[in-house]
């Protein structure tokens, strides 16, 4: 007795190729298909990779002085992955943990991290006293020196004077605080000058690491010598500091029939007053244009006070003498030029329009 046995039948075989099989495989049933062996293997590579990289080019920060603008300069830094290291004579080691950064009660433990960067944060008042007591000994001998102060002469004499020669040297100003750039640093100016900057690649890089989040950030980078930027932050920042805490002195209030003009003068006092007197004062102090340009702004308010009684003066010679003689109607503009001196600029007739 002879037995036959049929070939086995494919799991799957559609009946319109069992007659004529393709040249090429038959897929499984898709309740079979596999898919693939480790879905999340090269995302898990490219994320590896992108980790090792931003470890790479990011920089470990000390700042000293964690107060509002340290906080509000550090939680930029972090964003853009670079590790945050803190010190300041208050506690803020809550503050420093809740946005992502470690908190340091003694110096010297903070320099034993060995920070590529130390950024100072502190008061121009007491940036002197931070530096002196300053453990430098314990920092690599290539550390970054970076300052945020609001004047720049004074800051680079500091460095000059009480840093070892080896430590790297950056001035920069960044032209805005927690209320004109908590929605955004487009276009906000930031001021720097590579005061001192090593000949190594490296060093190089590392400066322009720390610049690169400001521009990441859309700032307009404005690179500047400090002598340069306190002669016109003289004449912008310590102007507007001023005319900011007089109007504050003079006691302007919200009414229901503001201008807009008016509106950014309440503007102008409610962005001052937020700032401490002790950073006014360091503007003035620690800048040598500042008494310059509070002089020209006395005497530019003497001016005009005499411009304004010099008329009414000649009205009521009107009133009493009907008219006077003389030069009827002739005045003299008075006008301040940049040294602050008066001089005649052109004269004449009371009839034309004001």
């Amino acid at each position: 007795m002879l037995l036959h046995f049929s070939p086995p039948k494919p799991l799957f075989s559609p009946p319109n190729l069992r007659r004529n099989p393709p040249p090429f495989p038959v897929p499984p049933p898709r309740s079979l298909r596999i898919r693939a062996i480790d879905a999340a293997q090269i995302f898990d590579y490219e994320t590896q990779l992108k980790s090792e990289y931003r470890k790479s080019s990011a920089l470990k920060i000390a700042v000293l002085g964690f107060g509002n603008f340290g906080q509000f300069l550090s939680k930029t830094l972090i964003r853009h992955g670079h590790d945050l290291i803190t010190h300041s004579r208050s506690d803020y080691s809550s503050a420093a943990s809740s946005i992502g950064a470690r908190f340091f009660h003694n110096p010297h433990d903070l320099c034993e991290q060995h920070p590529d960067v130390v950024l100072l944060c502190t008061s121009i008042l007491s940036t002197e006293s931070v530096l002196r007591s300053f453990p430098f000994q314990r920092l690599r001998r290539s550390t970054l020196f970076v300052d945020v102060l609001s004047v720049k002469e004074f800051p680079k004499t500091l460095f000059l004077k009480y840093l070892p020669n080896e430590f790297d040297v950056l001035c920069t100003h960044p032209m805005f605080g927690p209320e004109s750039g908590k929605h955004s640093w487009s276009g906000l100016p930031f001021v720097y000058d590579r005061v001192r900057i090593g000949d190594e690649d490296s060093r190089r890089e590392r400066c322009e690491r720390f610049l690169k989040v400001f521009e990441s950030e859309g700032c307009r980078m404005v690179e500047m010598s400090c002598e340069e930027h306190d002669k016109h932050a003289a004449g912008s920042q310590f102007v507007t500091h001023t005319m900011g805490r007089v109007l504050e002195k003079f006691g302007v209030e919200s009414s229901p029939i503001n201008t807009k003009g008016y509106e950014t003068l309440l503007d102008l006092v409610e962005n001052t007053s937020s700032d401490s007197f002790e950073l006014y004062y360091g503007l003035f102090m620690y800048n040598q244009n500042a008494l310059e340009q509070l002089e020209r702004l006395d005497m530019a308010f003497e001016s005009i006070k005499k411009e304004l009684f010099g008329r009414l003066h000649q009205v009521y010679r009107k009133q009493m003498f009907g008219g006077g003689g003389g030069e009827k109607g002739k005045k003299t503009e008075q006008k301040l030029l940049n040294n602050g001196v008066s001089v005649p600029m052109k004269e004449e007739s009371s009839s034309s329009s004001s």
